[in-house]
């Protein structure tokens, strides 16, 4: 039986699709989660995707974490559930708590779209599992806000903790670290700024973001 993935969508979501269409290509069901719902229907996995969930009004993600569907990600997170947020999903999570840090505007004070090389720098969370330490990864990035900040306190916990997932080869907007993707301490809750659905066949230019979506539907974290 296919594992069923939530996929989160909130006012100003645009990528719902294109995820519910990659996680049909490595064998999941996609279920869309409307926002204004407190549940997460009994979901295997969930996904926040990108977009501009309301607007991004005062700032990505804000106003988003107060809906009623976040209350029961967080549920879901708490019980181990695996939870990732792709982009504007990224942006949600820190604003939620789920995960440290926040998102600024990028280095460059502009809009970005265009494709980048990653590399894995932990097999050890919900969207990395089984995949080794140093596999490089070309995924696109479509952000204004994607460069990830936190303080000293936080980022000195993320390297001790190998809660670094992926990193930028070469930092395209001002991350700290060169980080494009963090787990929390449970290893199940993940965000990253790159887009793995857009990712999902060479005719496109990549299909390395279906490695991450797999290693999603197969995670065993510890």
């Amino acid at each position: 039986m296919a594992q069923k993935a939530g996929v989160v969508v909130f006012p100003g979501t645009n990528c719902e699709h294109d995820v519910a269409g990659a996680l049909r290509l490595v064998g999941a069901e996609p279920i869309f989660l409307w926002h204004g719902e407190a549940t997460v229907r009994g979901v295997d996995v969930v996904v926040l995707p990108g977009g501009f969930a309301h607007g991004d009004y005062l700032r990505p993600g804000a106003i988003a974490r107060f809906s009623p569907v976040m209350e029961a990600v967080a549920a879901f997170a708490a019980s181990g559930g695996p939870v990732v947020g792709i982009c504007n999903g990224f942006q949600v999570l820190t604003e939620a708590g789920l995960l440290p840090g926040a998102l600024q505007k990028n280095r460059t004070l502009r809009f970005m779209c265009t494709t980048v090389d990653l590399v894995v720098t932990s097999d050890r969370s919900a969207l990395t599992a089984g995949v080794p330490a140093g596999t490089t990864l070309r995924i696109p990035v479509n952000n204004f806000d994607g460069s990830y900040v936190c303080d000293d306190r936080v980022l000195d916990e993320l390297r001790a903790e190998e809660r670094i997932v992926l990193r930028y080869q070469e930092n395209p907007n001002g991350s700290v670290d060169d980080i494009a993707a963090i787990c929390n301490a449970g290893r199940n809750v993940v965000g990253l700024m790159p887009h793995p659905e857009r990712a999902s066949s060479k005719l496109i230019g990549s299909d390395d973001g279906l490695v991450l979506l797999r290693a999603l539907l197969a995670a065993r974290i510890g």
